[in-house]
């Protein structure tokens, strides 16, 4: 979103580009058979728990609040194309932007992504069993089909490039696209309630604005939007030259979440808000959605949906594998001093053949089974709720910070847009990180 459309003239002296790269290359025309690096963020980013608040919100609200749903996208669009445009602009990963503005930067993400990780692990794989089982009931158990898709996540990425994961996110990804639009069709939306539902109106309940805040801000993606840079450079695109593509690719990202959101949102407000019912919160509300189907639509229809239920969570659980581990893997590098990291060294695959690559995957994997049997530890999970509301304004606010000073060549700096819809997104998510560490049980902590 930044408002700078033509090439860059003339030779950066800035502090953002490493020695001996192209600061001024040809701008690549954008082009559909680029697309990749936005199929997997839209991917990863929408997971089981953001379809679950979406139907919470049409069952709650009916189209009120589908304008909340549209802003997040938008929201999200500035966020990933300002971390593609650091990496693309200045050839430098986000990890190595991030250290350059002190070595606070550095004690957040290690602090995060040990917490939200081991955490994170056991809420994917339990997400991504939780239809396995439902539609294989007397096969195994929920935790065993959990450990399953762990340990196939694990392989999968282990084994593979970017390539081929990219190939596999783009399959599941189209399972997920026509099984959300087609019950979106199934339970005939109104279109003309839907329209008047993009008019910014808040509900007449209590604590509307902060449920559409949570709306909001739960549109598809948290530390997935960091790694969106990372999977640009590991497409191969690595300099300003690729920024067309890189634009149109975040479009197409974003747009395909808004699919997802806004079809599930049809679901919630046509199947549950007409028929006053309520679901669970979490991942659980989808199995419940899958009896109602069955019930309302038949069997077919239930079994359509859980696969795609599956493709949904499995696509996060394999996505946050590849991408969490990539920006770990760059962390360690040059937290073991060798110098800038740059976008080449990611594009050339040695990051994911890297020692800390494999590790971080190991530590995504086999601790979290641990809490898949022995239940989540209080303090652990207040943790990483709170250090979880605190990544997003961490991310907007050091793209702020990184993309209006000399660490990023003059032309690639932002524009009015991209500071107004960053300090919209880190105002938005600021407000939403102060209610979550309100919201913590902290005298139970102590």
């Amino acid at each position: 979103m930044a408002d700078t459309t033509g090439p860059p003239t003339g030779n950066s002296t800035t502090t953002g580009t490493p020695s001996g790269r192209d600061d001024n290359p040809p701008l690549r025309k954008s082009s559909w058979k680029y697309i990749g690096p936005g199929v997997v963020v839209a991917a990863t980013g929408v997971g089981a728990g953001d379809l679950v608040a979406t139907l919470i919100a049409g069952s709650n609200f009916g189209y009120t609040l589908l304008w909340a749903a549209v802003v997040g996208c938008l929201v999200k669009i500035s966020l990933a194309e300002a971390a593609g445009r650091w990496h693309l602009a200045t050839g430098r990963t986000l990890f190595d932007g991030w250290a350059s503005l002190g070595r606070w930067t550095t004690w957040f993400f290690v602090a995060y992504v040990v917490v939200w990780g081991f955490v994170y692990g056991a809420a994917a794989m339990s997400s991504s069993a939780l239809p396995l089982q439902a539609l294989f009931p007397h096969v195994m158990d929920l935790q065993w089909w959990a450990v399953a898709c762990g340990l196939v996540g694990l392989v999968f990425v282990w084994f593979n490039k970017y390539a081929v994961f990219e190939k596999v996110m783009t399959v599941l990804v189209g399972v997920m696209f026509v099984v959300t639009v087609y019950l979106a069709v199934r339970v005939t939306p109104h279109l003309g309630e839907a329209f008047a539902g993009l008019l910014p109106v808040l509900p007449d309940e209590k604590d509307s604005v902060l449920n559409t805040l949570g709306l909001i801000g739960g549109v598809g993606g948290t530390i997935t939007l960091a790694a969106y840079g990372y999977w640009v450079n590991a497409k191969g695109w690595t300099d300003a030259g690729w920024m067309k593509v890189m634009r149109l690719d975040n479009r197409v990202a974003y747009l395909t979440t808004g699919v997802f959101v806004v079809a599930m949102l049809f679901v919630g407000a046509e199947l549950l808000h007409s028929a006053n019912v309520a679901i669970a919160s979490g991942d659980k509300g989808l199995v419940q959605l899958s009896d109602i189907l069955e019930a309302e639509y038949g069997t077919a229809t239930a079994t359509f949906f859980l696969i795609g239920f599956f493709a949904t969570s499995f696509t996060s659980l394999i996505g946050v594998w590849h991408g969490v581990s990539l920006m770990f893997a760059d962390f360690v590098a040059r937290y073991r001093g060798r110098g800038d990291t740059t976008g080449t060294e990611v594009a050339s695959g040695e990051r994911e053949r890297s020692w800390p690559f494999r590790a971080y995957l190991l530590w995504l994997t086999f601790p979290p089974i641990v809490l898949l049997f022995q239940g989540q530890p209080f303090r652990l999970i207040i943790l990483y709720g709170v250090l979880g509301a605190a990544f997003l304004p961490f991310l907007a606010g050091t793209l702020l910070w990184l993309l209006n000073t000399s660490r990023t060549p003059r032309p690639w700096r932002n524009g009015l847009l991209s500071n107004g819809m960053l300090a919209l997104a880190g105002l938005l998510f600021l407000v939403l990180c102060v209610k979550q560490i309100l919201d913590q049980p902290w005298g139970d902590f102590f």
